[in-house]
């Protein structure tokens, strides 16, 4: 009997180890659903791209902007190239909806690049689980805003956005 790449990457998935999870795991509640949007805001913050990609399936697809990154070694030289670019990254994410195994949110970052230009990069993602609440699919659509350096929102010290930070909402973003 012949198994498919796909059967196999089922299998696979339905075999992880435990350990290999990343709680909340789904069906989300609205608080479980706000704490994976805050987890994943933190570890991208943390601008490191091997930590950030632990949090998505072996075999997980993006689409981020024109490119599409598929598998962890993918994502991390994804990373790599997009925060050697986009210079002191900050980022907020806020949930949009949730229901079941997927997530969307919308985000907004600032960053600059190396002539010293700012930007607010907006935009919305969509996100699938699997059933150790690892990113299967991240579907990413943003819009960079080129902004003066006198307009920027987000001051806090490079990492973790602290706790009594304004979200996107409060900041009328």
């Amino acid at each position: 009997m012949l198994v498919t790449d796909q059967q196999m990457l089922g299998r696979e998935a339905k075999t992880q180890p435990d350990e290999a999870s990343r709680p909340p795991l789904p069906p989300f509640s609205r608080e479980t659903a706000i704490q994976k949007v805050r987890l994943a805001e933190d570890g991208w913050n943390s601008r490191d791209p091997e930590k950030v990609a632990l949090a998505y399936t072996i075999d997980s697809r993006w689409r981020n902007r024109a490119e599409f990154p598929s598998g962890r070694e993918e994502i991390i030289q994804f990373l790599k190239r997009k925060w050697a670019k986009e210079l002191d990254y900050r980022l907020i994410k806020e949930l949009w909806a949730y229901t079941g195994n997927r997530i969307a949110v919308r985000f907004a970052y600032e960053w600059h690049d190396d002539s010293g230009n700012w930007f607010r990069s907006y935009g919305n993602e969509n996100w699938e689980f699997d059933d150790y609440g690892l990113m299967r699919f991240r579907h990413a659509s943003i819009n960079d805003l080129p902004i003066k350096e006198s307009e920027r929102k987000y001051h806090w010290p490079l990492g973790r956005r602290p706790d009594a930070h304004p979200g996107l909402s409060e900041l009328g973003l």
